[in-house]
């Protein structure tokens, strides 16, 4: 779906209404395929409204992804229910009419369309988060390893740095040598 500023001007009185369901597995899975393994298909159930020359998407999505876990790579379901809002803007001194939290994209030519498959497929990437977990991974399963390396958990991480920043019982007179240099690394 694209739209024009210039075409939603037609909903200035009433909101056009969106409640449809779309199909972005191929594009998700090629773009991001490191992050987005499937996407079920995209509901969505929003409004696009027009005011004064800007035009502004109120969207609630729900959907499932299939992403790898963090950890060892597994697929996981991932269901994501979420709303966003942006407003798009085709005069920079409208930038002035909102808060520095609002999204607002600026479209740089004057008859540039708003794309919202674009923008759907950019907020469900959004919400995405950086560490996601298998249920056997949340409940404790050991983590992966392989010959000669494996996975060890951040605590596991200090605890050997705590252990290795200790002073061979050899080399401790050598610690006096220069005392103005302690603790400098």
């Amino acid at each position: 779906m694209k739209w024009s500023l210039a075409e939603l001007h037609r909903y200035q009185d009433e909101p056009l209404h969106i409640q449809s369901t779309f199909d972005l597995n191929a594009s998700l899975t090629k773009l991001f395929p490191d992050i987005i393994l499937a996407v079920q298909p995209v509901k969505v159930d929003g409004y696009v409204t027009y005011d004064d020359g800007d035009g502004t998407i109120s969207a609630h999505v729900t959907t499932t992804l299939t992403v790898p876990s963090s950890r060892s790579l597994t697929p996981v379901q991932l269901p994501l229910d979420f709303t966003f809002s942006e407003t798009y803007i085709d005069d920079r001194s409208h930038f002035a009419r909102y808060e520095d939290e609002d999204e607002v994209v600026f479209l740089i030519k004057k008859g540039d369309s708003i794309d919202f498959d674009t923008a759907l497929a950019e907020n469900i990437v959004e919400q995405v988060p950086l560490r996601v977990l298998s249920a056997e991974e949340k409940s404790g399963k050991p983590m992966p390893n392989g010959k000669g390396w494996s996975v060890i958990s951040e605590d596991d991480y200090k605890a050997q740095q705590q252990k290795d920043d200790k002073v061979d019982p050899r080399l401790a007179k050598l610690q006096n040598l220069f005392p103005d240099q302690d603790n400098k690394k």
